[in-house]
C-alpha cells in the first residue's frame, strides 16, 4: 500500500500564500503566522496593552462576597 498524505493538495498552497496579520506580507515559517519577529512583537504588545480583548462576562462579584461563601 502507498502511504497517503492527509493534507489536501490545496492546503499546502494555502499555507504558502497566507499573509502576516500585522503587515500583510507573506508569512515566514520561523515566525508563523507572522512575517518577522517585529510583527510578532507588535502583536504581543497589542495583547499586553489591552488592544486585543477576548469577549466574556465581567466578574461583578465583590471579593468580600466570595470570602463569606468560603466560610459556610
Amino acid at each position: 500500500m502507498s502511504s497517503r498524505n492527509n493534507k489536501s493538495p490545496n492546503e499546502s498552497e494555502t499555507q504558502a500564500t497566507r499573509s502576516c496579520p500585522i503587515c500583510g506580507k507573506p508569512q515566514v515559517q520561523t515566525f508563523r503566522p507572522f512575517c518577522s519577529k517585529r510583527c510578532a512583537d507588535v502583536d504581543l504588545h497589542r495583547w499586553l496593552s489591552g488592544a486585543y480583548v477576548v469577549a466574556g462576562e465581567s466578574n461583578s462579584q465583590k471579593p468580600e462576597d466570595s470570602d463569606e461563601t468560603a466560610e459556610d
